[in-house]
Order: C-alpha cells, then structure tokens, then sequence
C-alpha cells in the first residue's frame, strides 16, 4: 500500500485538504478571549480542553464542507485538485475523520462546565449547516463569519461559566473579518458561481460592490475591537495590536481589485493570519503585564 493510500498518508492528505494550518485564524482570538475572562492565562486543563474544542471544531466544520462540496469542487477547476474530487483521499475516510473530530468535540466541550456542555451541540449545528449555505443565500459570508465568532464566545464560557458583553463584541469583530476576507476569496469564483447557481456576494453583485462590503464590514471590525478595548480597561499594547490590524486591513483592501485578483492568496492566507497572531499578542501581553 503506497503511502498515500495508509492510514498515516489519508491522515495527512485530510488535513492538507481541510487546510489544518488555517486554525490559526480563529484559535488566536480564543486564547485572548480566555486570557480577557480569567484575568491571565487559564489553569492548564482548561487551557488545554479549549484548544482541543477549537481544533475538534474546526476540523469536523472542514471535512463536513468537503464532503458536501465535493461534487461542486469537481466541476470548479479552480477546486477540481482537491483530495477528495481527485481521489486523494476516500470519502469513507473523511467521514470517520469528521466523526472523530465531533466525538473529540463533545467530550472537550463537556468537561468544561454545564454551559459548554449545553451549547455545543447548537455550535456544530451552526459549523456543520455552513456548507449548505452557498447553495441558497449570499449571506453564506456571514454565516462563515458566525461560526469564527464562536471561538471567543466559547473560550470565555469556558472560563467563566457565563457569558458578558467583552467576548460578544469580540465575536462580533470576528464575525465581520471573517465575512470581510471569504468576500475577498469568492471573487477568484464570481464567473463560476453565477454559472452554476451557487450564491455569494461577488456572484451577486459583482467584484467592485463586493470590495465595498468587505471593507465597510472590515471597519466594523476595528470599531468593535475598540469597544472591546475600552471595556477591558484599555492599555497602549491592545491599542497597539488594533493599529496594526487596520494596517494589515488597509493593506489587504490594496493590493486586490476588481480585475486584478493575483494577490488574493496574499490578501487571504498572510495578512489574515497576521491580523490575528498580532492582535491577540498584543492584548495578551496587555493582560498579564497588568
């Protein structure tokens, strides 16, 4: 059996495919989220039963969407590469991956507290309901963006047992960003989608009006982040990590366009993972120089 076939070789082609390395979008703002609800860093079980829940999470969200997008990811050719529509990897082996994930998800989430415990099931409803969205709506962006927004949502129940106003304008800015860069990526699809029918911002009302959403939901983002540092007392390095997000975003905004979409990969993967590495270093460091 060649390695691509094993066990070990399906495992890795699942998280090439599921883009296991993405995580770190939404995992940064869970720890900060966490750090802002326990006044410094978590006891390390908690600390530990969070990042498992997040990457559970995320990992069953992905291989869900690949498994039901992949009759639509063979007809794309942009998407026609992927593992599962050139059989890199059997669809039987990505259900067992998304069930494990789930099972992983669950337990993580019950050994927190009550609440967690109760809400998770509505969390992997609202992950796994995403993948079918594009299919009829183009507020599929905002429904991307909602399920991100639970990160930071979820890490502070898990500390607290309860939840408050500073992790809700957290979510929220993390609802905008995410909806603001997946506009962004569904431009490189804007002729393929309106073709075959699938829904998103761009297909609707093309690249230039697309662009405009995305950057007004990205300045949401900023306003809401400042909310979010005025109730968690403020501090020069919060502010810090705020400034250079906007940098980051304004960066992203530029280098793509209606017409010019060679810096979509650049815009997406380096100023978006950037974006959240830097802001929750900086409010981190905020947190535990207090």
């Amino acid at each position: 059996m060649s390695s691509a076939r094993s066990p070990l070789g399906a495992l890795r082609t699942t998280l090439e495919m599921i883009k296991f390395s993405h995580t770190l979008f939404a995992l940064p703002f869970a720890l900060l989220s966490a750090v802002l609800a326990a006044g410094g860093w978590p006891d390390p079980p908690t600390l530990a039963k969070i990042l498992l829940a997040m990457v559970a999470a995320r990992s069953a969200a992905m291989a869900h969407n690949r498994l039901a997008d992949r009759e639509i990811d063979a007809a794309n050719p942009r998407t026609a590469s992927r593992a599962l529509p050139s059989g890199a990897v059997s669809p039987l082996f990505v259900r067992i991956f998304l069930g494990v994930s789930v099972a992983l998800f669950l337990l993580a989430a019950a050994s927190l507290n009550r609440l967690t415990l109760l809400l998770a099931p509505v969390a992997l409803a609202l992950l796994l309901l995403y993948a079918y969205t594009k299919r009829f709506t183009w507020a599929s962006h905002l429904v991307l963006g909602l399920c991100l927004a639970l990160a930071p949502v979820g890490a502070w129940i898990a500390v607290r047992g309860s939840l408050a106003l500073l992790p809700i304008l957290l979510g929220l800015a993390v609802l905008c960003w995410t909806a603001g860069f997946d506009v962004i990526y569904a431009l490189q699809d804007e002729e393929h989608d309106r073709r075959v029918g699938l829904h998103s911002l761009p297909a609707r009302w093309g690249a230039r009006r697309a662009l405009l959403v995305s950057s007004a939901l990205h300045a949401a983002m900023l306003l809401l982040l400042a909310g979010a540092w005025a109730i968690s007392g403020g501090g020069a390095l919060f502010g810090a990590g705020i400034l250079v997000t906007a940098a980051a975003l304004v960066y992203q905004h530029r280098i793509v366009r209606p017409g010019d979409l060679s810096r979509v990969d650049t815009a997406f993967f380096t100023a978006n993972g950037f974006v959240s590495v830097a802001l929750a270093t900086c409010g981190i460091a905020q947190v535990l120089l207090r």
